[in-house]
């Protein structure tokens, strides 16, 4: 990682282990939850008050990147500090953490946090039932296995490393298939024929029973949501559904599409379900020690039968999950910390998952790893944007489907696709401060630029060299 020379950050707020009351930690992360997607980062066709009044109240980061395009990689990054250069997932396939390998989680609960997971896990796979717990996790409820958490209505749930049977029952077709082409990577995928339990409620529930039960001692609460992800076996005949709740509620009348109705729904529901986490640390009289985090895992998703395009889930920027342009890599971002980060605020600093683990470290008093590729945006939250240090780039590599790695900096994004193949494309570039939208290539027009984009890509990845 190449970082600018800058001030050191010496305010007293360095390290808030020092003080004598450290800030509780809630990091909530949607699932394919698009740019687009928020009323407060410009969606119109259905509202989400409680997610846009965090921004009202807090810092909308408008330039903030997931750590990969699709979300075992993106939650590695997340939890390790590591862009996927160097991270140990680097997609949807069968890698796992390491054994001891440090993360968010372990770094707050050595330091004296109570560290709580609730609702999707999914990194890498297959992975242990207690592999939340394995790296720092004191408690979790939820789905272990990624592909398990496309079932809204599963036979099971996940606590702290055993089975929590639900009242749900799979449609016999998914009892018989028992591998799905996938073997144990598919535990718990299929679809319900007895639907009681939804279990983002269940999941949900469990996260402020852990808020109640904590509310005396710091606290750091992942939930991680698997909304609005489709459930994507649903999606297929002879179903037809991926975007499957409930009920519809305000969105039964529309003239949309099912999948449509559904995702409007699911978004509501994500919304409602941060008002009442929020509620919950008013209630306690939490709120001004609390530190909350919004965003998402990846950009926008078409699966289910839900399109993108339909709501304009990623707004004014290119592509979707699976996509190195902003679309797929820049997400909606809200932080909220009453009395230290300025009501209203708004930054477009270049930050990404990896600068999550040197932040938090600089909140809760932790010395961040070494190899971590991020670096604490603490300045920007606090408003001491003199005093911030920043990335000269990102970086990012997603080797399925043919693969492709990109870069960006404040300016400039570069994309290489076909990174697989013997003779990769051509680097595309855009100018992303005239062009957001990524619709003009003009790497023909800035060669000097294409090359020191193309070196940042070689020297990026500890994997072999193209």
């Amino acid at each position: 990682m190449r970082i600018f020379p800058c001030l050191l950050f010496l305010i007293s707020l360095t390290s808030t282990a020092s003080s004598a009351e450290k800030p509780n930690i809630i990091f909530i992360l949607a699932d394919d939850l698009g740019y687009g997607d928020l009323g407060c980062f410009g969606q119109t066709t259905f509202s989400t008050p409680n997610i846009d009044s965090l921004a009202a109240t807090g810092m909308r980061l408008t330039r903030h990147y997931a750590g990969s395009t699709v979300c075992a990689p993106s939650r590695c990054v997340l939890m390790t500090g590591k862009h996927t250069g160097h991270a140990s997932v680097r997609g949807n396939n069968a890698v796992l953490l390491k054994p001891g390998e440090v993360t968010l989680a372990s770094k707050l609960k050595a330091t004296g946090y109570r560290t709580g997971c609730f609702g999707k896990w999914g990194i890498g796979h297959p992975p242990p039932r207690t592999d939340p717990n394995d790296h720092g996790f004191d408690d979790f409820y939820g789905y272990v296995n990624m592909f398990h958490a496309h079932n809204f209505y599963p036979e099971f749930l996940i606590k702290n490393g055993k089975l929590d049977p639900l009242e749900n029952v799979l449609d016999d077709e998914w009892v018989t298939k028992e591998d799905y082409g996938l073997g144990e990577a598919k535990e718990g995928a299929g679809v319900a024929k007895v639907k009681k339990v939804y279990a983002p409620d269940r999941f949900t529930e469990e996260a402020l029973h852990f808020i109640d039960e904590n509310a005396e001692s710091p606290f750091f609460l992942y939930y991680a949501l698997n909304m609005p992800h489709a459930n994507n076996e649903a999606g297929r005949p002879p179903y037809h559904d991926g975007m499957e709740v409930p009920d519809h509620g305000e969105f039964a009348s529309k003239d949309w599409p099912q999948p449509e109705k559904g995702f409007a729904q699911m978004m509501r529901k994500i919304d409602n379900y941060v008002g009442r986490i929020v509620n919950r640390i008013e209630k306690h009289g939490l709120t001004d020690n609390t530190l909350i985090i919004f965003t998402s895992d990846n950009g926008p998703h078409s699966e289910g039968r839900h399109e993108v395009e339909y709501f304009d889930s990623n707004g004014i920027l290119r592509g979707q999950k699976r996509d190195l342009y902003d679309g797929g890599v820049r997400v909606p971002t809200i932080a909220k910390w009453p009395g230290k980060i300025e009501v209203g605020s708004e930054s477009d600093l270049l930050s990404g998952f990896q600068d999550m683990m040197p932040t938090l470290g600089d909140i809760a008093g932790y010395e961040t790893p070494t190899d971590t590729d991020g670096i604490s945006i603490l300045p920007t939250l606090l408003g001491k944007e003199d005093q911030q240090t920043k990335q000269e780039y990102l970086y990012w590599e997603f080797l399925e489907k043919g693969g492709k790695k990109g870069v960006a900096t404040k300016k400039w994004k570069a994309v290489m696709l076909g990174t697989l193949a013997k003779t990769p494309q051509p680097i595309e570039l855009y100018d992303l401060v005239n062009d957001p939208s990524e619709t003009n290539n003009i790497a023909n027009q800035h060669p000097e630029t294409v090359k020191q984009m193309k070196q940042w890509i070689l020297e990026s990845s500890d994997a072999p060299a193209l």
